[in-house]
């Protein structure tokens, strides 16, 4: 029987929420968190994007220094030859890649405009996947989207084509949140017997079905003799209405009565890192963990009634179905209710040391303590947020790869009208603008 994997988006498709976002030093401590509960991969960004390339380089260092050691990082972009050109060009020890490309006739015709015809997208994609392969990537995943509409027929075949130029994998991405969790178990089943290829199963939330079709997706895969990767994203994060949530699919594969003790998890999982994941992925996000999440949220664990309390008192089986101990969840949290020193981007050296003597670091001279100051202002600045003792800990220990994650070049080379009024001072002049 095959083994079902996780593939985590959220620096990937989580961040593409509206209205949301990370700094790239909270993604960096994301994908760190990811490493230390053995998650098996992150899509850690986009290699085609200008602004991300510090921080998709720096945290590829941290893979080469073992400071990630268990999760890989992948990165994400369109299934054209010039794409993938440019990412491996821009990220040279980028190993893991995953390539999109849309597959339904609504995309085909409302993205593509009739310009491309399947045989286009066949051509695309293989070129791609050809391309990604001779640039040295160890695995290629082929993601269609809009796949839950795509005919089922043309993703077997695009499967085939995909696999036969070297991809490793086939992402089934329900893009719309359309599918229910019969029908993904069915097309999947399908889609792994006849392409005989590992397949990821990517669904969203829009129906509020995402968790419950990704573990029926990942079971249609399994069942077909092939070993699946369900694609998460921490408390759920994603575009509308999100994806599917990391630890409530976990808990559906541990503990549901048709998985538990049947299927097989990668073993490096660690569940006890969920509610420490959890809780600085809502901070980051500056999005409370709702009080009825699943595993997380505050009532999660939370009695009230007579009868349930009682029970609960009792043996707690009779109302919990599992322990909030095996989440991370239980020990004390301290709160400072007197005086409390933080450190920001105007912190001066006193109070810092004070923060730092905290965490239990010394620093070898005043010349390390105000290096480090000096970055912990600029980390303050970047993420507009009060520092974690992660991110505390990050800078001191790796203050190089922090430097480089933080530091974000402009892209800006004036081009055409932009250029002539460059060119002319007319951006000089004064306009009203407030």
């Amino acid at each position: 029987m095959g083994t079902i994997y996780i593939v985590d988006v959220t620096n990937r498709d989580g961040v593409q929420t509206s209205r949301l976002g990370l700094a790239k030093l909270q993604k960096s401590i994301i994908n760190l968190m990811l490493d230390d509960m053995g998650i098996t991969q992150s899509e850690f960004g986009f290699p085609t994007t200008t602004h991300e390339l510090n921080y998709l380089n720096a945290n590829l260092e941290l893979v080469e220094r073992n400071v990630i050691t268990k999760t890989r990082l992948s990165g994400w972009m369109r299934a054209i030859a010039p794409d993938v050109e440019k990412s491996f060009t821009n990220v040279p020890k980028l190993k893991h890649c995953n390539l999109s490309q849309s597959t339904s006739d609504q995309m085909i015709q409302g993205k593509y405009l009739g310009k491309k015809t399947k045989d286009d997208i066949l051509h695309m994609t293989c070129e791609a996947v050809e391309c990604a392969k001779d640039k040295g990537a160890i695995t290629v995943g082929v993601n269609a989207e809009d796949a839950s509409r795509s005919d089922l027929e043309f993703l077997i075949k695009l499967g085939k084509e995909a696999k036969r130029c070297g991809a490793d994998r086939f992402r089934y991405c329900d893009t719309l949140g359309y599918e229910d969790p019969w029908t993904a178990y069915n097309r999947i089943n399908t889609l792994a017997k006849e392409t005989q290829m590992p397949i990821e199963v990517h669904y969203h939330n829009d129906l509020g079905m995402a968790v419950a079709c990704s573990v029926m997706g990942a079971r249609g895969a399994i069942d077909a003799g092939m070993d699946t990767y369900i694609n998460t994203a921490i408390n759920g994060m994603g575009e509308r209405a999100g994806n599917a949530d990391l630890v409530s699919c976990l808990l559906s594969v541990l503990k549901s009565a048709g998985f538990k003790g049947k299927y097989k998890l990668d073993e490096n999982i660690d569940l006890s890192k969920a509610w420490k994941l959890a809780k600085y992925t809502a901070y980051a996000f500056g999005i409370n963990i709702p009080i009825n999440q699943p595993a997380v949220g505050d009532n999660a664990f939370a009695h009230e009634s007579g009868i349930h309390a009682d029970g609960a008192l009792k043996d707690r089986r009779n109302y919990e179905l599992y322990d909030y101990e095996e989440l991370g969840r239980g020990e004390p949290e301290i709160i400072e209710t007197g005086r409390m020193i933080t450190t920001g981007e105007y912190g001066g050296i006193k109070g810092f040391r004070n923060v730092y003597d905290k965490l239990e670091i010394e620093f070898k001279d005043e010349h390390e303590a105000r290096n480090i100051l000096e970055l912990a202002r600029y980390a303050n600045v970047h993420t507009q947020k009060p520092l974690t003792d992660s991110e505390l800990k990050f800078i001191y220990y790796y203050p190089e790869i922090a430097a480089k994650v933080m530091t974000v070049s402009p892209y800006y080379e004036p081009e055409g009208a932009l250029k002539e009024r460059v060119n002319s001072n007319v951006l000089t002049l004064p306009k009203h603008i407030i």
